[in-house]
């Protein structure tokens, strides 16, 4: 296999407006900054920034905002020949209020979105042959076409030598029923080498009742799941899994390993000013650890860092931290 890209990205984009009124509750905002985001589209960029060579399958409308969100990509050094534009349908918006500490209300509008139109001849036109990850994403699988699309470019990648990794990004409302997600998932992970997500979202996949879950609003991302940890890690462990790595925010990481390891990973600690994007961060920089051949608990301890250096920003992409910067963030924070 020729690996022309280290990491391809498979899955959702977005115009993300993020609140300039910091601290307002949602219906006080004033204005918004327009930004890129999208949790794949993410992990492009924030890979791109760490120096490595990054693709994304994405999809975005014949409309502006994909205009946007294409040049924004195409001056990051993310390759974007392969994204489709798809005819009657719209790039995805999300809107997001910053409340620091806790409270990052997101609301999505994805109604007729571009990206889950993504179908089996977009993947076909894509370098899976060419690339040494693939990063797909639980959304990807909420809805048909995308939900084969993205199954069958994990079979083409696995089958070529990638690696793939599951980012589980579990948003509720973006699920006919939220129930489904479990065994989706987990029908998913025959193809997956690593996944990794927050408590709530392994626990998610892992297999909820009713009685586990509650969504605050139908258009608001805000799921609040209930369950054992433990029991749900040693669930997704009896996959292919080599590895679940386990996002814990301000206590770090933990890495769990098929064959019965632990690896913890101490966290950086920062002033929290927006939480949104730390999670795609982290997979950047656990990406990067993994490709440059690092163990474990250094790939997680990468991650750590360049989560921690988006929460103290705005937004997602378009704040995701260089090589050097977050290099040089970890030796001023005490080194690996």
């Amino acid at each position: 296999m020729q690996a022309n890209y280290d990491v391809l990205a498979l899955g959702r984009s977005s115009i993300d407006l993020y609140s300039n009124d910091i601290g307002a509750p949602f219906p006080e905002i004033k204005n918004f900054g327009a930004f890129v985001g999208g949790c794949p589209t993410n992990i492009a960029v924030g890979t791109a920034r760490l120096g490595l060579r990054s693709a994304l399958l994405t999809a975005v409308g014949e409309d502006p905002v994909g205009d946007f969100v294409l040049n924004f990509l195409q001056n990051e050094g993310v390759e974007t020949r392969f994204i489709p534009r798809k005819a009657g349908r719209r790039t995805s918006a999300v809107l997001l209020g910053i409340e620091p500490p806790d409270k990052f209300p997101l609301v999505f509008y994805r109604d007729n979105c571009a990206d889950i139109a993504l179908a089996g001849e977009d993947v076909l036109r894509a370098p899976l042959h060419e690339c040494r990850t693939l990063l797909i994403t639980g959304t990807g699988l909420s809805r048909e076409p995308s939900r084969s699309a993205t199954l069958l470019a994990a079979e083409i990648a696995r089958a070529a030598g990638a690696k793939v990794f599951l980012d589980i990004d579990f948003r509720a409302d973006q699920w006919h029923d939220p129930r489904a997600f479990g065994v989706t998932l987990r029908s998913a992970l025959r193809l997956v080498d690593f996944a990794i997500g927050t408590e709530a979202e392994i626990v998610a996949a892992a297999g909820i009742e009713a009685s586990q879950l509650s969504i605050a609003h139908s258009q608001i991302s805000d799921p609040r799941v209930s369950g054992d940890a433990a029991s749900a890690i040693a669930t997704l462990l009896t996959s292919s899994l080599e590895a679940l790595v386990l996002k814990r925010g301000a206590a770090g990481a933990s890495v769990y390993t098929a064959d019965g390891q632990t690896v913890d990973a101490a966290p950086f600690h920062v002033e929290v000013y927006n939480v949104l994007g730390a999670g795609d961060a982290f997979a950047s920089g656990f990406l990067y650890g993994y490709l440059n051949g690092w163990g474990l608990a250094k790939c997680a301890r990468m991650g750590n860092a360049t989560g921690a250096i988006v929460v103290t920003r705005q937004g997602c992409a378009n704040f995701m931290p260089s090589e050097k910067e977050a290099l040089n963030f970890v030796e001023e924070h005490g080194g690996f």
